[in-house]
């Protein structure tokens, strides 16, 4: 599975939320400046030659939808991300986020909820 670079990762986040979509679907669904259509078509297209998207042909239009879930993708590059920058510990990465106050005490207490039970 190949990492998405920003722009692809934003489409692939459209297609998982729409489920299957036509390219001008996609373009009503981002936020912030739009790329031209074409921009955006050819961007679904390397999705497509990346085995991230499947379609369906309507004559000569194409309705697009995820082959890869977002679930998949998630697991490979936030465990990736995980290695790069906090050496595989998890603590180190709950840290860095309780620092920066990114995360509060009530969903760190969440969090040990959750691990307590899977005990």
């Amino acid at each position: 599975m190949q990492k998405l670079t920003n722009k692809e990762e934003e489409i692939m986040i459209i297609l998982w939320r729409l489920k299957k979509a036509f390219v001008k679907e996609i373009m009503a669904e981002i936020e912030g400046n739009r790329p031209h259509y074409n921009t955006l078509s050819t961007i679904v297209r390397n999705l497509e030659e990346k085995k991230y998207v499947g379609y369906e042909a309507f004559g000569k239009t194409h309705r697009y939808y995820p082959l890869v879930s977002l679930e998949d993708y998630r697991k490979k590059f936030v465990n990736s991300k995980l290695a790069e920058y906090f050496d595989n510990s998890y603590k180190s990465m709950v840290s860095f986020f309780a620092k920066e106050e990114k995360i509060s005490v009530e969903e760190l207490k969440e969090i040990i909820d959750l691990i307590e039970k899977k005990k």
